[in-house]
């Protein structure tokens, strides 16, 4: 995970209440990431849970007092006679993670008998929690009605993961890793965004087009701003469609995944989603020629032909065009982002490529600069919109260039009601 500052945790206030389980390691990443996103994390540890880790080891990662008991910090008097009640109220999102079984009982029969029980009772914002238990305590019915109430009561509930545990049973009961938590934690966070309500589909990836059971015709694109568009959608608060290729990078939390390989595949996808979509981003690099004929068999290097070998190519379906043509009578996509990736002449051809497609954006990139582009972590690209406004961003993140995206798209979105 990148120790590259967060936007929408960057200065949010965080209560992270920590309870008696082994998985406390864990939570002691999560405030280290957390703090390191820009985060401001106070934490609130169980007796039971002071029994896993020193309350110094919060502090040292977040910088900030550990809370133990409802009248003193480990260092000390709380800050004010109220601030059991303060914790809850002053922050943006309550996260317990861990949160034992016991914890939850509490929660869900609305107990006062710690200063994390009190806290979550005057807590005003989310509260997002994270199941971790051993054996089969997770799938128990008390344990199943006691979360069913704190979900009708709002609470949002991290699903446990399979796995083994500390007593060398397996089953659903592990705490996820920190990039699983910090994904349902930005999602939280972002819910109220300025793309709250709306629906948008990224596509991603490089196609592969099947030469035989065994080769493809395929592109050197990563996915990796595909799915930083993704990411900074789900931030701003969309419900995100990623229609994608790509299968090494993690999905962002909250996206639903569509699978697909190729040209045809994803121009079915594209057309199937965009239904009621407020925005398309098509960054994926769609193949523009596969192979007119897909050989059954592995083909070998012998024969008259062993030397060289002659492949004939057929175009792809255009998609872009496809939705362009289709918009004016089901009016959706509303906003629909290109992306160019070019190796000269890029405003030129990104310009011609805006009109001709029928964009209300494009993104445009050289793909010859060695440090942004294909399969590296940042970029250089240059906005062109319909009005004619052309704007430059200077190498960055491709998280930055995918949040300065999804902006534009929020005002466009904006400006159309």
């Amino acid at each position: 995970m990148s120790s590259e500052p967060i936007t929408v945790l960057h200065h949010r206030r965080i209560v992270l209440g920590v309870t008696g389980s082994i998985a406390v390691y864990k939570a002691v990443d999560l405030a280290s990431k957390l703090t390191q996103a820009g985060a401001l994390v106070d934490v609130i540890m169980t007796e039971a849970a002071r029994r896993f880790v020193a309350p110094i080891t919060f502090e040292s990662v977040t910088g900030r007092p550990v809370y133990t008991t409802m009248w003193a910090t480990a260092e000390g008097a709380l800050p004010t006679h109220i601030a059991h009640v303060g914790l809850g109220e002053g922050a943006d999102l309550l996260v317990i993670a861990p949160i034992t079984a016991h914890t939850i009982a509490r929660l869900a029969h609305g107990l006062a008998d710690d200063l994390l029980a009190v806290t979550a009772l005057a807590a005003r914002c989310p509260v997002l929690i994270a199941p971790a238990m051993d054996g089969g305590m997770y799938a128990h019915p008390a344990t199943q009605a006691n979360l069913t109430t704190l979900r009708a009561r709002g609470v949002t509930i991290i699903e446990p993961e399979e796995g083994r545990f500390a007593s060398g049973l397996i089953g659903k009961g592990r705490l996820p890793e920190t990039p699983t938590l910090i994904g349902h934690i930005r999602r939280a966070l972002g819910r109220s965004g300025p793309l709250a309500g709306r629906r948008v589909v990224v596509t991603a990836g490089g196609t592969r087009e099947p030469l035989d059971p065994v080769r493809v015709l395929t592109n050197r694109s990563s996915g990796k701003q595909g799915y930083a568009l993704a990411q900074a959608a789900l931030d701003a608060g969309a419900d995100v469609t990623l229609i994608s290729t790509v299968s090494e990078l993690p999905v962002p939390v909250g996206a639903t995944l569509v699978p697909v390989e190729t040209a045809a595949q994803m121009r079915d996808a594209v057309l199937q989603h965009i239904s009621g979509a407020d925005a398309l981003l098509m960054a994926a690099a769609v193949a523009d020629y596969r192979p007119a004929e897909v050989a059954a068999h592995k083909l070998k290097k012998s024969g008259a032909d062993a030397e060289t070998r002659t492949l004939t190519l057929v175009r792809t379906p255009d998609i872009l065009s496809e939705v362009n043509e289709q918009r004016p009578r089901s009016g959706w996509p509303r906003v629909v982002v290109g992306f160019a990736a070019e190796s000269g002449d890029l405003l030129h051809n990104a310009q011609e490529k805006l009109q001709r497609k029928g964009l209300d954006l494009i993104v445009a990139n050289d793909i010859t600069a060695p440090d942004a582009g294909f399969a590296v972590d940042t970029n250089r690209v240059t906005l062109l919109d319909m009005q004619g406004n052309i704007e430059p961003l200077e190498l960055t993140s491709k998280a930055r260039v995918a949040e300065h995206v999804i902006a534009r798209v929020a005002r466009l979105l904006e400006t159309r009601g």
